[in-house]
C-alpha cells in the first residue's frame, strides 16, 4: 500500500516537472518566432522594365504579428495560401486575407499587414526598381 502511494506520487512529481519543461520551452521557441519569415524563391530583372527587378518570396506570418506601417516603392501582387489575416490600408477598411485571396498593394501606398490567431502564409511578388528596398518603415 505505502509503495503504492509512493509511486503514485513520484509518477505524479515527474509529470508535472515534464509539463513545466515543455511549456518553458514552447514557450522559447514560440518567443524565438519571426514575426514575418520572407523565403525567396525568384529574384530576376525584368526585360523590357529596364531597372525593374521581381522578387517571388514566400512570406510567413506569425499569429497576431504586425508589420508596423510601411510601403513598398513598387507594387506588390499577394496571394494568400494558408492562414488568416488582414491588410489595412491608410484612408481604407481592413481587407481580410484568407485562403484564396489575392491583394494587389500599388507602389507608396501606407499599410500594415497583421497576422491572424492562426498566422499567415502568402506568396508575394514584388516589383521593385533596383537598388531600393523592399519595405520602408513609416512613422
Amino acid at each position: 500500500m505505502k509503495r503504492t502511494a509512493f509511486m503514485l506520487g513520484l509518477t505524479l512529481a515527474v509529470g508535472i516537472a515534464l509539463g513545466i519543461v515543455g511549456t518553458q520551452v514552447l514557450n522559447a521557441a514560440y518567443a524565438q518566432q519571426e514575426p514575418f519569415k520572407r523565403t525567396l524563391l525568384l529574384k530576376t530583372d525584368l526585360e523590357g522594365l529596364e531597372g525593374q527587378e521581381a522578387h517571388v518570396m514566400i512570406v510567413d506570418v506569425a499569429p497576431g504579428a504586425r508589420s508596423g506601417k510601411h510601403y513598398h516603392p513598387g507594387p506588390v501582387l499577394a496571394y494568400t495560401l494558408s492562414g488568416s489575416g488582414s491588410w489595412d490600408a491608410e484612408g481604407m477598411p481592413p481587407k481580410p486575407l484568407e485562403p484564396g485571396t489575392a491583394l494587389y498593394v500599388p507602389p507608396k501606398q501606407v499599410h500594415e499587414d497583421v497576422g491572424g490567431p492562426s498566422g499567415e502564409k502568402l506568396l508575394a511578388v514584388f516589383i521593385i526598381p533596383k537598388g531600393q528596398p523592399l519595405t520602408v518603415p513609416v512613422k
